[in-house]
């Protein structure tokens, strides 16, 4: 008899023992990124050149194809008669990891600060919702580093029309590259 409950006591223990695999010893697959960008922008009113300037990013991914992503941008220099342009923007990604590639397209919203171009409308600023669609491609150069190129598409729907004329809105387009850090997580 002690022997039967010494063998069934091994078998069930050694089945508990082997549910033990690696991935639930190390927790998920969510990670935490942050990382610091340069963007170029056609900020789409009356511009000859684009406005470019830093911005920060902040990525949580849920698992290795969905995730949330909020960016904060600031385009101060090289504004046509002094204009600027400042994004806040938060929304949610699909990302689809090849090697050391990760490919994501993103819908972001949120709101648009704008100080306008002065000879054309006397320096008025204002600030908008906006959506906004776009891609980025990431390299992973380190265990926790990587490096990333983005392109975004923005649309605000309420912006003001040229000269008192009707409002059909903006839609600011531009480039961004930079570098993130990986602070939580394993992916």
């Amino acid at each position: 008899m002690l022997k039967k409950l010494f063998l069934i006591s091994l078998l069930l223990g050694s089945g508990a023992a082997y549910a033990q695999i690696a991935p639930s010893v190390e927790g998920g697959n969510s990670s935490l990124w942050v990382g610091g960008e340069f963007g170029s922008f056609n900020s789409d009113y009356l511009t000859r050149s684009r406005i470019i300037g830093p911005g920060v990013n902040v990525d949580y991914n849920f698992n290795r194809y969905f995730g949330a992503l909020g960016e904060a941008r600031w385009l101060h220099w090289n504004g046509t008669d002094s204009q600027t342009q400042s994004d806040y923007l938060a929304g949610g990604k699909g990302s689809y990891p090849y090697h050391r590639f990760t490919f994501t397209a993103k819908f972001l919203f949120g709101g648009v600060w704008v100080k306008f171009p002065v000879k054309a409308t006397g320096g008025a600023t204002g600030s908008y919702f906006a959506y906004a669609i776009g891609g980025n491609v990431d390299y992973r150069v380190a265990r926790r580093w990587s490096v990333r190129g983005g392109y975004e598409y923005q649309i605000l729907p309420s912006a003001p029309g040229l000269h008192n004329g009707p409002s059909n809105g903006m839609t600011p387009s531009g480039f961004t590259a930079g570098v993130n850090y990986r602070i939580l997580g394993v992916r």
